[in-house]
């Protein structure tokens, strides 16, 4: 039997099907903005205590186009650069950039400023002004994403150091139920003469937990094999700021 098909039928056939298409085609990137506020018994970066081992507060903002570029602040309480007789107690990290995928790569290619205002840091003979500022790229297969920095000039008040850079090789896993386990290995190169007592690898291993409601807890043991003359506060004797130590802290993203 010949079956006869009528406008009718073709246009409801063509409606369902586009019905279908839509609920199965991918979603549109949308563009985001974002805000997160929290503290930390001490802040750490690149295994390094900015904190002098001491809490922090710390917050910032996010935006995140859909077309993959992006831009953020956010800040830290630190006490390192008075320390060192500098001025400044905050540090806020002004960054932008692009994010796009090539087959089964994701990659990420920006600019970072860490700046610390008024930190006058060269008024210690050994500083020059702290304020840095990175390039980086990063490319990411599955779990883990491997991060290349590279400083423009002097890194963290470090004289002559322009081109140091910061190799950082991290992976995230879910371990389900909203546990996550995070193990990081990084490598500071600390450019020109005399800077490389500076250099050091460092390591990390973080469970994290998403508490729901924007809220998200950490603990992580973090340390360096950084020399024992190298990162040491004046204002915590004895205590070197790249120890092996326990990092927890919680965050409120909204």
């Amino acid at each position: 039997m010949k079956k006869i098909i009528s406008p009718l039928m073709l246009a409801m056939s063509l409606a369902t099907f586009g019905s279908a298409m839509a609920q199965t085609a991918p979603a549109a990137p949308a563009s985001s903005l974002s805000f997160n506020a929290g503290v930390v018994n001490e802040y750490r970066y690149r295994g390094l205590s900015q904190s002098r081992l001491e809490p922090a507060i710390q917050g910032g903002a996010d935006y995140a186009d859909k077309s993959g570029a992006y831009i953020g602040v956010w800040g830290s309480g630190i006490k390192w650069v008075k320390d060192n007789l500098g001025k400044s107690s905050t540090e806020v990290d002004i960054y932008g950039g692009y994010k796009f995928a090539v087959g089964d790569l994701a990659y990420d290619v920006g600019f970072l400023r860490y700046e610390y205002s008024g930190n006058k840091l060269e008024v210690n003979p050994a500083y020059v002004n702290a304020n840095t500022n990175e390039l980086y790229g990063a490319v990411t297969a599955g779990p883990a994403t491997l991060k290349y920095s590279r400083s423009t000039g002097n890194l963290f008040g470090t004289p002559n150091s322009k081109g140091s850079y910061y190799l950082d090789l991290t992976a995230t896993f879910d371990m389900g139920d909203g546990f996550s386990l995070t193990p990081h290995v990084g490598y500071q190169n600390v450019k020109g003469a005399g800077n490389s007592i500076y250099t050091y690898t460092d390591y990390a291993l973080t469970l994290g937990k998403d508490l729901g409601g924007g809220l998200s807890a950490s603990a992580g043991v973090i340390g360096t094999d950084a020399k024992k003359d190298a990162y040491i506060s004046p204002f915590a004797p004895g205590k070197q700021l790249g120890k092996a130590g326990l990092v927890v802290g919680i965050k409120y993203t909204f």
